[in-house]
């Protein structure tokens, strides 16, 4: 059996995190001839090409396998150095995650602070639409995801968080100008999308019978932004209920007839045994249940 070196394993890992073998380099305090040759071994050991020398490089779906092998055998040492006593004071534990906008604005910071307050821990917080999450977790990018996938990618387990409600609302100007009696509604109203790949607004036109490909769409990619966008008057859009009520209650927002939107969300983690993942997975389902709707 092939066994992969761990200085190949994290000199992969580095690149990819950093985004030129130049910046690897010096996190890694070797050459960048060093690092190529690192990489280059690496390739003839496994019989695969590792990395899309690109700007800026990327694994290949057989490098994201070595990728995830360097941070599972990083975060396993870290934890055995922990619990024997022998790691630094100061040593903390780098745990990427993937996570969408929404959830990121509304409520997942809060158990992520609860777990820095007691583990040797920084965030690296990966940010996606909750339908593209689960992509960086079959990379090796992130350890662990908050996903719109219930089918746990290879080598993860999955759980229900439960539900994100979305409200379609617009401005009370925005609403009279374009949507009231007599208006051209939801055909010629225009509407704010977080970029191209964000789908919810499209799924309430379609499910509203109305062609999105028709409609005039700004793209705001912010998720403050997003909604400042929509109490400016600029389209309607649909925003997180706990985002969008208390302008609701200010007068800023009115909520447009037709339904609300749940998007059910999941966790997804490595299906390794770690300390510091489940006290994570711990906090952030428990948030879930106070912050998210019951399915």
């Amino acid at each position: 059996m092939v066994q992969i070196p761990l200085e190949g394993a994290e000199t992969l890992a580095a690149i990819v995190d950093e985004g030129s073998m130049d910046a690897a380099a010096r996190r890694l305090r070797v050459t960048p001839s060093a690092v190529s040759q690192r990489v280059k071994a690496l390739e003839e050991l496994v019989g695969r090409v590792l990395l899309v020398r690109a700007k800026p490089p990327r694994a290949t779906d057989a490098g994201g396998v070595v990728v995830r092998l360097a941070r599972q055998l990083s975060l396993v040492q870290h934890e055995a150095a922990v619990e024997l006593g022998v790691a630094a004071a100061d040593t903390r534990v780098s745990v990427p995650i993937a996570v969408n906008a929404d959830s990121l604005s509304t409520w997942f910071l809060a158990p992520l602070a609860r777990v820095a307050d007691q583990l040797p821990v920084v965030f690296d917080l990966h940010r996606d639409d909750q339908d593209h999450t689960a992509t960086l977790l079959a990379r090796g990018s992130v350890m662990a995801a908050v996903t719109s996938s219930a089918v746990a990618v290879a080598g993860c387990r999955a759980h229900p968080l439960g539900a994100l409600r979305y409200l379609p609302v617009a401005a009370p100007g925005f609403a009279d100008a374009w949507l009231g009696e007599g208006k051209a509604g939801f055909t010629a109203a225009p509407v704010v999308n977080y970029d191209r790949r964000d789908e919810l607004q499209n799924r309430w036109l379609r499910a509203a019978g109305v062609d999105p490909a028709a409609v005039p769409t700004h793209l705001v990619p912010a998720s403050a932004d997003f909604a400042t966008a929509i109490a400016l008057g600029l389209g309607w859009g649909m925003l997180p209920e706990a985002q969008a009520l208390p302008m609701v209650r200010a007068g800023r927002l009115l909520v447009l007839d037709g339904p609300p939107l749940d998007v059910p969300l999941h966790w997804q983690q490595w299906n390794l045994r770690s300390h510091v993942l489940d006290q994570i997975a711990d906090e952030v389902s428990a948030e879930a249940t106070r912050a998210l709707r019951r399915e």
